[in-house]
């Protein structure tokens, strides 16, 4: 691998600003990832807090059984064992149950949280363990159902399960059938190019899926396969035995709703108020909490002391609601703005790792800790790659290309050595006649109208066809000129749609797998044996 650190742009100004560590917004978030301090200070709060969170040992009893049936390595049960210590502190960081692990990303956020936790642990001399949340309570199926993979066309190829739920319930609890997952198999088998690894990682993939029932458990196992090794435990937040012991948190929520409300109202006027948009809704009377009714997820709201979904399907008091609560707290899931609290109810969390967009809508969250007597954690971002293949940098070097190229803008430059290929300058040449059609026809036009005026629009119309033949044949011209080239302008062509697919970067579009049927599983741990990047630099890795 030759690795090589660049400048991607996170999308988020107030991201952006949180990385680099300006002034004007570490008063919204407190803790800061550069100040070296701040790990000390916020592992301090933690054993000053730890009664406040829910019981460690019933945690861990929890998430060992949920790691033994999807992630039974060895070194999980190790790191499970040491979170059951009191010194024991968390890395944390997770992401939807993606279709094939979903996105590149997935797999950088989780290197990151392991690496994280090494690096926390040699500074703080105290065990530190990598947990990643699985965000199984989240209930939006088309954005999980999805994976693409890179074929012989210009634009990656969308795989999906062909399953579509009738009613918007968490992701863990959706069932899929075993027709469904050999048909998405199948598919993936086909449009993955035949490789040294294909066999192999797909043999993991039939293994992974048809031993679960639902999409979340084969996730887990994926990422288990890459990351059980390095003791990376995994969490499904829809998981009903964690419900249970996260009760007393959701009656906390319920019963503190007003000022939740009014924290997070009071942030996102602060967010506004410093120049930054706001990265997640903070709706009037929203309770930030879903409630499952028969089989459907419902975003509660409240009215007149009323909670209730907007369509009126359940309508409860906050008395009601509590009652609710203890008799079935399956039925209760977090919102992006409650999940941080739940997170950090659960877990000793010394920092968690974090995509830009979690970065941005996080200070919104704040306030709403103190609510509950928290504190916000140390927010980390996560490790961000672009992978090269040798035949991608064998064309980019053939063309002169670097990556920031790439990001700025391949078409145009792809039209700018087009049209150098042209020995003949006929683009000049057409340009150069246009102009002379229109000055040497000017005159006729003029002394036509003199003879009889309906002379001008007539021959402004006959100019305009000749001008539309001269069009046409210089298209033919640049048709040529492509058909001649047409092997260059595929490896253009190619060098997009590896590096910047669906003009979006390459880690938010493409699976692990897509890769790793190439380059085998030593992929992922190659990247695992590179250092944590303090500097939070997007980085090119040249396979």
């Amino acid at each position: 691998m030759n690795i090589i650190p660049e400048t991607l742009r996170a999308g988020s100004a107030l991201a952006e600003d949180y990385v680099e560590g300006t002034g004007r917004v570490l008063e919204l978030y407190g803790y800061h990832f550069r100040q070296a301090e701040d790990y000390k200070t916020r592992a301090k709060r933690l054993d000053e807090m730890e009664a406040q969170r829910i019981d460690r040992q019933a945690v861990v009893r929890c998430l060992r059984i949920y790691n033994e049936q999807h992630n039974g390595h060895a070194q999980v049960m190790e790191s499970l064992n040491r979170l059951s210590q009191p010194d024991a502190l968390v890395i944390a960081g997770g992401q939807q149950s993606g279709l094939f692990t979903g996105q590149l990303l997935v797999i950088y956020k989780a290197a990151t949280i392991i690496k994280a936790a090494q690096e926390a642990e040699q500074r703080l001399g105290r065990p530190v363990v990598p947990v990643f949340w699985i965000a199984g309570e989240d209930h939006d199926w088309d954005e999980v159902n999805q994976a693409y993979i890179m074929t012989s066309t210009p634009d990656p190829v969308k795989v999906r399960l062909r399953y579509q739920p009738d009613r918007r319930n968490s992701v863990s609890y959706i069932p899929l059938s075993p027709v469904h997952k050999e048909e998405v198999l199948l598919e993936l088998e086909r449009l993955l190019p035949d490789a040294e690894f294909k066999a192999e990682i797909l043999q993991q993939l039939r293994t992974a899926f048809m031993d679960t029932e639902h999409l979340s458990d084969a996730f887990a196992k994926m990422l288990g396969h890459f990351f059980g090794r390095y003791g990376l435990v995994l969490l499904d937040s829809a998981d009903p035995a964690l419900r249970e012991l996260e009760l007393p948190v959701f009656r906390r929520i319920i019963e503190s709703n007003d000022e939740l409300e009014a924290a997070y109202q009071a942030a996102a006027q602060r967010i506004e108020a410093a120049g930054y948009q706001l990265q997640a809704e903070v709706a009037e009377g929203g309770a930030n909490l879903f409630y499952i009714n028969k089989g459907e997820r419902l975003l509660l709201y409240k009215q007149n002391g009323i909670y209730g979904d907007r369509r009126g399907q359940v309508r409860f008091t906050k008395q009601e609601l509590l009652e609710e609560l203890e008799r079935h707290p399956e039925r209760f899931s977090n919102n992006v703005l409650t999940r941080p609290l739940m997170q950090d109810s659960l877990l000793p969390v010394l920092a968690t790792v974090l995509g830009n967009g979690e970065i941005s809508y996080w200070a919104i969250t704040r306030q709403a800790f103190e609510v509950l007597e928290l504190e916000m954690p140390v927010l980390l971002p996560r490790m961000s790659f672009t992978l090269v293949e040798p035949n991608v940098r064998k064309y980019m070097e053939a063309f002169g290309l670097t990556f920031q190229n790439i990001l700025e803008g391949l078409e145009p430059l792809k039209d700018k050595w087009l049209s150098a290929q042209d020995s003949f300058h006929m683009e000049e040449e057409f340009v150069a006649f246009r102009q002379e059609l229109f000055r040497l026809y000017a005159p006729v036009i003029e002394r036509a109208g003199q003879i009889e005026k309906g002379l001008v629009r007539l021959g402004e119309k006959n100019r305009d066809r000749i001008a539309e033949q001269v069009d046409f044949m210089e298209k033919r011209v640049r048709d040529a000129l492509v058909r001649k080239h047409e092997t260059a302008l595929r490896q253009w062509d190619q060098i997009g749609t590896s590096l910047l697919p669906l003009g979006r970067p390459q880690e938010r579009v493409y699976s692990i797998y897509q890769y790793t049927s190439r380059y085998g599983d030593r992929l992922v741990h190659d990247m695992m044996s590179l250092p944590l990047d303090r500097e939070h630099l997007h980085r090119t890795i040249y396979l």
